[in-house]
């Protein structure tokens, strides 16, 4: 769906210029283009350490393949979550130990493609179970302790966000810069006749306009996308917590999975008919 809304933004806007009667090839001026990418690129580096740009950019390259937590895989996180709330319940939490300890040799983990392949989420899940098999906590101190490692992981994951929407509101007075840079050129060449100076006026408004196009038609709705998806991991996370928090405080696998799915919002939450006819026909976990 991103690139489809950034095909309707081109469209839109190439459309509209030449159903006026302009032509694209005018507004391709490439010393426009480098002096706003190379201030944006500027700017980026200034203002974010190399984390935070490595960062955007795995955000970026995220969103663009369209990744996100759909039913199926809550679906999948929940009947995880269900075999080891129900091992732990019928051996004793130290037969979690060592599915907690190798994750990657799970015989339970490592059936959900979906929960395995993401090393935050296994991370996560690894760390709220950990004090519980442990002992070293009290149930009813888990869930805020979980709830300060999502706080930090939300801080982290909202870094390209900000970064981003700083790029997006410089673009419009990057756009200026570049346009100033332009009527420069134009009042030296002005004795060149009017033709030439009309080509350089042109350049110049060209840099306005692509300032004012990326940032509004492109950077700022991109961080609002990755905003969108940190809020999508989020919300997987919290659904983590809230079983284990839940099995944590002595509720039965079940309930704790139910608690769990209770927390989803409609898009992604599964029946709960449905989900408990799944999870009673479920083979024992060893």
């Amino acid at each position: 769906m991103l690139l489809v809304g950034v095909l309707i933004v081109f469209a839109a806007t190439l459309g509209g210029f030449m159903y006026a009667g302009g032509q694209p090839i005018l507004l391709l001026h490439l010393s426009e283009f480098i002096v706003i990418g190379g201030i944006a690129l500027g700017i980026m580096v200034i203002s974010s350490p190399g984390h935070v740009i490595k960062s955007t950019v795995t955000k970026i390259k995220g969103v663009m393949s369209g990744g996100h937590s759909g039913k199926e895989e809550y679906m999948d996180l929940l009947k995880l979550l269900y075999e080891i709330f129900l091992l732990g319940r019928r051996s004793g939490l130290i037969a979690l130990e060592a599915h907690i300890l190798e994750p990657d040799k799970s015989t339970i983990f490592t059936k959900y493609g979906s929960f395995i392949h993401h090393s935050e989420r296994v991370e996560f899940l690894c760390n709220g179970l950990r004090p519980v098999v442990d002992g070293k906590i009290k149930p009813d101190q888990l869930e805020a302790l979980l709830e300060v490692e999502l706080d930090a992981k939300a801080n982290e994951a909202d870094e390209p966000v900000h970064l981003l929407q700083l790029i997006g509101d410089s673009l419009p007075g990057v756009g200026i810069v570049a346009a100033v840079l332009g009527i420069i050129n134009t009042m030296a060449a002005i004795s060149e006749g009017p033709e030439k100076v009309g080509e350089k006026v042109a350049a110049a408004l060209t840099g306005t306009f692509l300032g004012v196009f990326f940032a509004y038609g492109l950077i700022n709705p991109l961080a609002a996308r990755i905003k969108h998806g940190n809020a999508n991991d989020d919300k997987y996370f919290r659904c983590i917590l809230q079983a284990v928090s839940g099995f944590a405080k002595g509720l039965a696998p079940l309930m704790a999975v139910e608690v769990a799915r209770r927390s989803l919002d409609s898009t992604v939450q599964p029946g709960a008919d449905e989900l408990e006819g799944i999870l009673k026909g479920m083979p024992p976990a060893k």
